[in-house]
């Protein structure tokens, strides 16, 4: 077997078989339907109660897509720095990583392998919610085109949080540690990135500054998910660049990142001997 990135290895196999076979699988994406389900139906109900005929009115129907779309963001975020921030640092506490390392698979081959075989098991959570989405489309309201922007955005998301979980698990030692700077990681560019916004619009003292606030929004998961369901909201925040979506400014900087952050996992997953003077 060459050095080469091949798509079906043992260490990709061997973490489908880990993750797949497990009772503990179907129970997650079990839990994580109940959850979406029942933020679902209780929305609808609430909101059919209030609507003439006991139906929902296109409105309310746009709305819940807005609402199951952000739930689902936030579950994304929770669930996927669990799921990859301890591939590396739990291989080194059970003391197989020197193992896997004498192997001849490649370090593009293991971290690129154990990143999609956890994000696997998260986009198939993620589909399985797509029936849900039938909801919507019955009373209208809401656009193919829309949806599947919002699934692409879920899939770009989870490699982002993906990659980051890989790294910090890459070079910490211990697990723990891995998911608490993952879990910093979401809390920066879901909050911080809004505060600080909010913050240096309001410096010059005027009124806020949109454009500042557009800046600083295109690099928030949540601000990005509602300028693509909502194309008006970016149109509003960019006033002078109409052509400038969040999402581009978004996707262009965080797959920099990514791609940074592989490259680092990969570069550091096998120790590096000292040069002797």
């Amino acid at each position: 077997m060459n050095n080469k990135l091949n798509w079906i290895n043992p260490v990709m196999e061997k973490e489908f078989r880990l993750r797949m076979r497990t009772i503990r699988s179907p129970i997650s994406i079990l839990v994580y339907l109940l959850a979406i389900g029942l933020l679902a139906l209780g929305f609808a109900y609430i909101n059919m109660g209030n609507q003439p005929g006991g139906v929902l009115s296109i409105r309310k129907s746009s709305e819940l897509f807005y609402f199951l779309s952000g739930a689902q963001l936030v579950l994304i975020a929770f669930m996927t720095p669990g799921l990859t921030a301890g591939v590396v640092s739990g291989e080194r506490e059970k003391q197989t990583l020197n193992m896997l390392l004498t192997t001849q698979q490649s370090s593009g081959t293991i971290i690129l392998s154990k990143l999609f075989s956890s994000l696997s098991f998260m986009l198939l959570t993620v589909v399985a919610t797509m029936p849900l989405y039938s909801i919507v489309f019955l009373y209208g309201g809401v656009s193919p085109w829309q949806l599947l922007s919002v699934f692409i955005f879920y899939v770009f998301v989870m490699l982002l949080l993906g990659a980051v979980g890989v790294f910090f698990s890459t070079i910490l030692k211990k697990t723990v540690l891995s998911v608490i700077a993952t879990y910093g990681f979401v809390l920066f560019i879901f909050g911080f990135t809004a505060l600080a916004g909010l913050f240096f619009g309001q410096i010059g003292g005027r009124g806020m500054d949109e454009d500042v606030l557009g800046y600083f929004l295109s690099f928030n998961p949540m601000a990005v998910l509602v300028s693509l369901m909502i194309p008006d909201f970016a149109k509003q925040l960019f006033k002078g660049h109409t052509w400038l979506q969040m999402w581009h400014l978004f996707c262009a900087a965080y797959t920099v990142i990514s791609f940074v952050l592989l490259w680092l996992s990969i570069r550091y997953l096998r120790p590096i001997m000292k040069r002797k003077n």
